[in-house]
């Protein structure tokens, strides 16, 4: 039987590892495109280039979604069966200071995926990874494949554009394009200066005595939270379904910043107490495991400080994914205390291994 060929865009990224990863266990030819960049952002997928066994069925090509020859070549080259689109400008706080260059990669770079495979005579399916964001200004207290969006930042506007255009070109010329509407998700391989592993990573300097404390913005902003590679399963469950369509992945529960970061005290032994209202409150450490050395009673390891709040805040999110679990067969494996303690696991690991 001939391999089937993806295409994952982002492949450097959290979801783009633990997706190619995914589709090699399943005997997939995995190409991959990354930008240029003058610094190595390959460590996530190191493992896998590095790896003699995948020699014939993993490949990294340069490419930039904004550059529409580059791609029209790669993909008349490859000529994939499958298109996981997750390259993305995906910070949301950034988006604000940055949004043309989120635009033109989260909107106008999946368009030019579409009108690229257009004229590709291979029938071709595509995932686009939509988001949670999307949603932003709550309509209902879950939200579903029918409630209506109201995005609050550059970047949820720029994915609710991929979205429908998405949409628009499964309707008007028949191609096969799904949305995957996924919540937050996080792992060990998220990027560091999203809140999860600002938490995670600041909580273990902070035992090791590399740093005093953590600063957060809005601790009250509730998310629901699910693991990446659980999330990456889903995406390619997505394109074989026998028709395109769009899904919610989500667990369905959700927590406040404040929880996780409560979680992940509990889970190293630090006793904490919060003092303070709104700008002013704090974490204070009141008892520590005696094998934390450099800790010291009633030391602030957590401030909140405005510069991290967004311009627009969405306040809650939470997941009905009710039609996942019926069509995918979708059930999360991964509760919140069982990611929160691996990417503490990981976290230490790491940076235990690199102050040595």
């Amino acid at each position: 039987m001939k391999n089937r060929i993806a295409l994952i865009t982002g492949i450097t990224g959290q979801d783009g590892s633990y997706l190619a990863e995914y589709l090699l266990k399943k005997k997939y030819i995995v190409h991959g495109i990354k930008r240029r960049s003058s610094s190595l952002n390959t460590e996530r997928i190191d493992h896998i280039y590095n790896n003699k066994k995948y020699k014939n069925f993993f490949f990294l090509h340069y490419g930039d979604l904004t550059d529409r020859s580059s791609l029209d070549k790669l993909l008349n080259t490859i000529v994939p069966d499958e298109i996981y689109n997750l390259a993305a400008q995906s910070h949301v706080a950034v988006s604000f200071e940055m949004p043309e260059y989120t635009a033109q990669v989260n909107a106008i770079g999946f368009l030019n995926i579409l009108e690229a495979c257009k004229t590709i005579k291979k029938k071709i399916k595509i995932y686009q990874a939509s988001s949670s964001e999307m949603f932003g200004l709550i309509q209902q207290a879950k939200q579903s494949e029918k409630t209506k969006l109201y995005p609050r930042s550059p970047y949820a506007t720029s994915k609710l554009f991929s979205y429908w255009i998405a949409r628009n070109y499964r309707e008007s010329y028949g191609m096969f394009v799904s949305n995957g509407i996924l919540f937050n998700h996080e792992s060990p391989r998220r990027g560091e200066t999203f809140v999860t592993r600002k938490i995670t990573i600041g909580l273990i300097k902070i035992i090791l005595g590399i740093s005093k404390k953590i600063e957060l913005g809005n601790i009250y902003s509730k998310r629901d939270w699910g693991h990446a590679k659980e999330y990456s399963h889903m995406q390619w469950r997505i394109l074989q379904q026998k028709k395109p369509d769009d899904f919610v992945i989500s667990t369905g529960k959700n927590y406040t910043i404040k929880y996780f970061f409560n979680l992940c005290c509990k889970i190293l032994g630090l006793k904490i107490i919060w003092t303070g209202k709104g700008l002013n409150e704090k974490a204070v450490l009141k008892g520590f495991d005696k094998k934390y050395e450099k800790l010291k009673i009633n030391q602030i390891i957590l401030t909140v400080n405005k510069i991290y709040f967004r311009p627009n805040e969405v306040n809650t999110l939470l997941g009905d994914s009710r039609k996942a679990q019926k069509i995918l067969k979708w059930k999360p494996k991964y509760d919140i205390k069982k990611l929160a303690k691996e990417m503490l696991e990981e976290d230490y690991k790491r940076i235990s291994y690199n102050e040595r």
